[in-house]
């Protein structure tokens, strides 16, 4: 059972404005996130962040080691608002430490920073896996606000298997089955799935990753009051994009241009049928099938499997 979240008031001041209703993207890698966090930071009222060292180091520990959190209790709460105090921070510096995905979201003017202190009103994040600490960013900002993104887990796994910095999780010295056990963050719950590990394939480990994400994310929408966590469709952000800005917009009470994603195409929809094999298909639908289902996506021309599925 989920303790009760603090609501010990903590006023956090970055670049002399207060911390208010922070924004935090959450989703599975490859579920769209990045284009969520390209249209906030396309309003200049936001200052959005992603993968920042001390946010990456701080949300990677408490992800893959969650008993760290638990054990720390409010003092976990405490480690990350002093990771954002510092990623949050405007100077050239900081901004020089984001990576490459962070700065092809745009904005990076001729003084190497990516927005102007004196216009900053809110405050957002996305580092990828943030959904593995979303109880910590909630019990450190009791008034944050989460946006999570869900996107066929087919094309997830198409993503991840030629994504090298997906891949590099499941190595032998990354993967911690040996000392955390359920795995979260490998979406390993049960022993038959422990013992297949070592010799599973990639596409086998992609599905469990994205099964464990869907489950987490099943979980925080029971726990979060409406005000607090808006979901969203990567099919619909790229198919109804000026409708689904607009409910983001709404959602937040902060304007986000309609054209902040202008020239985004549905071209990646489905794009599991070309980039996987019939075999790894069958793996992802037998792993996830139950979770594929309860969200609306539709078979590949046959029934689900069911063996080895749970809701």
């Amino acid at each position: 059972m989920t303790p009760p979240r603090s609501t010990s008031p903590h006023i956090l001041v970055v670049n002399g404005t207060k911390v208010r209703r922070p924004v935090f993207l959450l989703g599975a890698p490859h579920s769209g996130t990045d284009l969520v966090a390209r249209a906030i930071r396309h309003s200049t009222a936001f200052h959005l962040t992603m993968g920042r060292p001390n946010v990456v180091r701080t949300v990677y520990a408490f992800a893959r080691r969650p008993s760290i959190a638990s054990e720390r209790g409010a003092g976990a709460a405490r480690v990350m608002r002093d990771a954002y105090a510092q990623s949050w921070q405007v100077t050239p510096d900081g901004c020089g430490e984001c990576p490459a995905q962070c700065r092809d979201l745009g904005r990076l003017g001729p003084d190497g920073v990516c927005a102007d202190p004196r216009g900053i009103q809110r405050f957002a994040d996305a580092t990828p896996d943030l959904i593995y600490s979303a109880d910590v960013i909630l019990d450190a900002f009791p008034d944050a606000q989460l946006i999570q993104v869900i996107r066929d887990g087919r094309d997830v796994v198409a993503g991840m298997v030629s994504d090298e910095r997906c891949l590099a999780w499941f190595r032998p010295g990354f993967a911690n089955l040996d000392e955390v056990f359920p795995n979260a963050f490998l979406g390993v719950e049960d022993e038959t799935e422990r013992a297949r590990w070592p010799r599973a394939g990639v596409a086998v480990k992609c599905a469990l990753r994205w099964r464990g994400s869907i489950r987490l994310s099943a979980r925080l929408r029971a726990q979060t009051p409406d005000e607090q966590l808006f979901t969203i469709r990567y099919e619909d952000l790229v198919t109804r994009t000026r409708e689904i800005l607009g409910d983001i917009s709404d959602y937040l009470g902060q304007r986000i241009a309609k054209s902040a994603l202008h020239g985004v195409g549905d071209d990646d929809i489905g794009m599991w049928q070309d980039h996987l094999t019939p075999k790894q298909v069958t793996q992802v639908e037998k792993i996830a099938g139950a979770e594929l289902r309860r969200l609306g996506y539709r078979p590949s021309g046959r029934e689900w499997p069911t063996a080895g599925t749970r809701s």
